[in-house]
């Protein structure tokens, strides 16, 4: 069982390897090109730069918790792996690169502020959730890693729907969802909740959002332990 959970996680973290290296490379790109533009803003002395690391990442665990239905489950099982340690294995997986993304990019965070306050640039900043509460670099790594997970997980359960039960079940869950979204505008309370949880913004929050994220990562248990490699169109 240890050997074939390490060996799985292997397989997730060298099948991810190539899609991190892309996305990195395009993301630190764009941050290397938004620095002289923020340098130059700085000489005009008005105005502010911002950038946001962690969105890009946020979409990017997202479809990666997808795309993990159609491409580590059926391989893992031609391979032997049982259900059961393939859930132990995807929702290590999950864990640990939405730990470690949120890590390095915190550290990345603070390097380019650093850099760019030694400058004199003092009008470029990160755009991130924690400025509504207090900053520091532990705040960011807790709430990006929750965020992270969280929406590794919904989107892997999502995933896991249209795998099993193809275009018509995926589809009907998203008809499903949007449903309740639109009743909750119609009758305000999803309008009332939303400002609710503004007024109350505290770390508290992602602390709830990453038990949901594990309570949603076990449901998605249910789809999982009598999958195939068949997968419904």
């Amino acid at each position: 069982m240890g050997r074939q959970i390490q060996g799985m996680l292997y397989f997730c973290f060298t099948d991810a390897r190539y899609s991190l290296m892309i996305f990195w490379t395009i993301l630190l790109a764009i941050l290397l090109v938004s620095l002289p533009f923020a340098y130059y803003a700085s000489t005009l002395e008005e105005g502010f730069f911002g950038f946001t690391l962690t969105a890009p990442i946020y979409v990017w665990c997202s479809i990666m918790g997808y795309l993990a239905v159609k491409e580590s489950i059926p391989f893992s099982i031609k391979m032997g792996a049982t259900r059961k340690n393939i859930f132990v294995s995807l929702g290590l997986f999950f864990a640990s690169l939405s730990l470690g993304l949120a890590i390095v990019v915190n550290v990345l965070h603070e390097l380019v502020l650093t850099f760019m306050n030694a400058i004199g640039v003092d009008i470029f900043f990160f755009i991130h959730p924690v400025y509504f509460l207090e900053d520091t670099w532990m705040n960011r790594v807790i709430m990006d890693t929750a965020m992270m997970f969280f929406l590794f997980a919904v989107m892997f359960l999502i995933g896991l729907v249209f795998y099993k039960f193809g275009l018509a079940g995926g589809g009907s869950l998203l008809g499903m969802l949007l449903l309740v979204l639109l009743t909750g505008v119609a009758q305000g309370w999803l309008v009332d909740a939303a400002t609710q949880l503004f007024r109350d913004f505290s770390m508290v929050f992602f602390y709830q959002l990453l038990g949901i994220g594990l309570v949603l990562y076990c449901i998605s248990f249910l789809f999982l332990r009598r999958i195939t490699i068949v997968k419904v169109k």
